[in-house]
């Protein structure tokens, strides 16, 4: 049996004689092969597409629905060929929606039983289409006319299979040893494009995956180590490396919280200064409110106080001279003279100022002096702004630098 698969291995295509020597020293591996290959053609052989049209009824153009067969041989609905034959029964002359075949008296019409079996066939098939591969899924290799979606890869044969193929795999290399593996499209990379082998080896020397005559050829005296191997190193240091992301990612995450919980004692700190700030602001505002309202009132007592001091002073001088008029006015009434000329005396010239409103100090020099307080003030505020913004602390962050390669990573 060997023998016969591998004669029709070699009948696919020609055979070097190093390619031979290699199959000599793996004739096993090379049998599965050859099992694997004339299973993929029996599988193919035995999947025969079928166009469903054939199966459809020439008056709904569905799928038959309980398939009958008029004396013409045409088949349709039983339901359909009814309602078309119910139409002519006037006419007590029925025809053939096809062939236009006349018949009478009526047909009875019986159930075609084989045509009803393929019918149901191919709705499981229409019914399987859910199954059929989308754009993003892996096809079945084996399939003919719709490719249905492939559930597993054998990483022997270098095929991926559906649920049903996958099943005849299965029965017909029930106790050899194919790999399989979730479906893959990328079986054709698992192959040596030179010796159209399977990879199966990994050259250390070259960093690339080989196959076995690969160690013979160019790849001779490298440091070879099987796949397996080499994953198994890999998937080391793959550990090693997650280990040490998780532990960065930890600590990141640890300075992400600290970092946080610096921002908010920072905000805590901020709110409580603007409040502290304008609170004192609100005092130094009151502050000189008072004090523009206590240089108002000064201004305004100075005003009175002068005022009333000039119009004291001219009253003072009115009443006296009322009360010398009035006395002058009773002397000119005495009937003796002797005493009219003891009493009388020429008032001296009148030596009186005009009466002028003074103070002691002016309001112009009272408008500089405000001028000059609002200038140092802003002076002072505009020096004691700056200290302040000097004493305010920033907090700068600065990230790390973002690591751009793998080696950097790793």
């Amino acid at each position: 049996m060997k023998q016969r698969f591998c004669t029709r291995l070699s009948n696919t295509r020609p055979v070097t004689t190093s390619q031979f020597l290699i199959r000599e020293s793996e004739s096993e591996e090379l049998y599965s092969l050859s099992l694997s290959l004339s299973l993929s053609l029996m599988m193919a052989e035995a999947s025969i597409p079928v166009a469903q049209d054939e199966f459809s009824c020439p008056v709904c153009l569905d799928l038959l629905k309980d398939p009958v067969t008029v004396p013409c041989g045409h088949s349709y609905c039983k339901i359909c060929i009814t309602d078309c034959w119910d139409q002519e029964d006037q006419k007590r002359v029925y025809s053939c929606p096809q062939c236009r075949q006349t018949f009478s008296p009526r047909p009875a019409l019986s159930r075609n039983t084989m045509l009803a079996e393929v019918v149901e066939k191919l709705k499981k098939t229409r019914l399987s289409d859910d199954c059929s591969s989308g754009s993003g899924d892996v096809q079945c290799d084996v399939c003919t006319g719709k490719k249905l979606k492939a559930v597993k890869s054998c990483l022997v044969c270098l095929n991926s299979y559906c649920q049903n193929h996958l099943e005849q795999h299965e029965s017909f290399f029930r106790g050899k040893k194919h790999k399989l593996t979730e479906a893959t499209g990328r079986l054709q990379e698992m192959i040596c494009t030179k010796h159209e082998e399977p990879l199966k080896l990994y050259c250390r020397t070259d960093q690339c995956c080989i196959c076995y005559p690969c160690v013979m050829e160019e790849h001779k005296n490298h440091e070879t180590v099987t796949a397996e191997a080499e994953r198994t190193e890999k998937q080391r240091v793959l550990k090693e490396t997650q280990k040490t992301l998780q532990q960065r990612i930890q600590q990141r995450e640890k300075d992400l919280q600290q970092l946080r919980e610096t921002v908010e004692s920072h905000k805590r700190s901020a709110q409580t200064a603007v409040e502290d700030s304008e609170r004192i602001f609100t005092e130094l505002i009151r502050s000189i409110e008072r004090s523009r309202s206590e240089l108002i009132r000064l201004i305004r007592d100075q005003e009175k106080t002068a005022v009333s001091r000039a119009e004291g002073r001219l009253e003072q001088e009115i009443n006296d001279l009322r009360r010398r008029d009035a006395e002058l006015e009773q002397l000119s009434h005495t009937q003796d003279h002797i005493q009219f000329l003891q009493s009388f005396s020429v008032p001296p010239e009148s030596t009186e100022q005009p009466v002028t409103i003074s103070s002691h100090f002016s309001f112009s020099d009272l408008e500089k002096s405000v001028s000059r307080l609002k200038d140092k003030l802003e002076d002072f505020c505009k020096e004691e702004i700056e200290q302040i913004s000097d004493r305010v602390t920033y907090i700068e962050i600065i990230p790390l630098e973002e690591l751009k390669t793998r080696p950097e990573l790793l």
